[in-house]
């Protein structure tokens, strides 16, 4: 039995033990997620990796239950403008954001790369079944219109007894703002004068002649139902449409076919000159054996996270992607990063801070 006279220090007690756990609940820096709950992340912008980050979404989410991540594929364009006005935990561009692109942020973005891919030629074309070659000059001059048949000398030139037929060659391009589109112009602004004067590096070019289609998708769709089309996507929708992909002449004069040997091959050559911040081109690669329109893909996201929770979250998760993610890489057609770039990825990742204190 509580003596009488103790009854108000007990009551006290108890009381000051409610105000002190009401206290904790309401803090700023207290959060559902912080005591064990769902952390839902929310990504956005490039098709270029979409069949990749998908299953990197699907395998992260098995080995961590309270984590969803939703990764919608819009393009780089849509990425950059979602990171930009913060309505997206994570953007995702093939073009690495420019610096009037960083300025107009609110924070300091950083980029994170996650793997290499190819943007190939594929064509629908009746009665051909070896793989096309195309000289980079001939590339651009179908995209500029001056091509405008499959017959045409300076293709037949490049694919000597092949029975091309005399029909119009129709390009599909991208109708959105595009990562791809960039890494392709920015290949046709090295090979082409004339493109790099009349139409430029951009990931939303205006076309001189062709159809568009909205994403790696909509190309892809185009070109597969649609005969005598020629469109550029990413290997990795290509092959699983069963779609045809040329051999293109690279900067040391040979046919290279798009693989992820060719890929890697490109990326060898320029990981002693990339950039501190990690943005860098690597089309029209020198080497024997580099294929001439490959691309990193980039993650992006905020130096200084507003939310340390939701931060660390997006921070562990691209840890794992740029290691034991790339191990999906291959089967999807991607390269995995070099293991010098992935070290440099790991710094750039070690920096995001919330709150002035590191994330990891």
């Amino acid at each position: 039995m509580v003596p009488l006279n103790s009854a108000p220090r007990i009551f006290l007690g108890i009381a000051l033990t409610v105000l002190l756990t009401l206290a904790v609940a309401c803090s700023p820096g207290s959060t559902g997620t912080q005591s064990g709950g769902n952390i839902s992340l929310q990504g956005a912008g490039a098709t270029f990796p979409n069949p990749l980050y998908q299953k990197w979404v699907s395998e992260y989410g098995k080995l961590n239950q309270n984590i969803k991540i939703d990764y919608q594929s819009i393009g780089s364009g849509g990425g950059i403008k979602q990171i930009q006005s913060q309505t997206v935990d994570f953007g995702a561009s093939d073009a690495p954001m420019t610096d009037d692109d960083l300025k107009a942020a609110p924070g300091a973005l950083i980029h994170i790369p996650t793997v290499l891919g190819a943007v190939v030629l594929t064509y629908n074309l009746q009665g051909i079944s070896q793989p096309l070659r195309f000289s980079s000059d001939v590339v651009a001059d179908i995209f500029l219109g001056k091509i405008a048949k499959w017959n045409d000398p300076r293709i037949k030139t490049d694919n000597p007894g092949v029975n091309l037929p005399a029909t119009d060659i129709t390009v599909v391009h991208r109708a959105d703002s595009s990562g791809t589109s960039f890494v392709f112009t920015d290949y046709l602004s090295k090979i082409s004068p004339e493109w790099k004067t009349k139409v430029g590096v951009d990931k939303a070019p205006k076309w001189p002649v062709g159809q568009g289609g909205k994403g790696n998708e909509g190309v892809t769709g185009q070109v597969k139902n649609q005969p005598n089309t020629i469109g550029y996507v990413e290997l990795a929708y290509a092959k699983p449409n069963n779609l045809p992909v040329a051999l293109i002449k690279n900067a040391s004069d040979k046919f290279v076919e798009p693989t992820i040997d060719t890929v890697v091959a490109a990326a060898a050559g320029s990981a002693a000159t990339t950039p501190e911040d990690l943005r860098v081109s690597i089309t029209n690669a020198t080497g024997a054996n580099a294929y001439p329109i490959s691309s990193y893909t980039y993650i992006l996201i905020y130096k200084e996270q507003r939310d340390a929770t939701k931060g660390k979250a997006v921070v562990d998760f691209l840890w794992w992607g740029i290691h034991d993610g790339e191990k999906f890489a291959r089967d999807l057609l991607y390269a995995p990063l070099p293991a010098d770039i992935v070290k440099r990825a790991e710094a750039r990742l070690n920096s995001i801070t919330a709150a002035g204190k590191p994330l990891r």
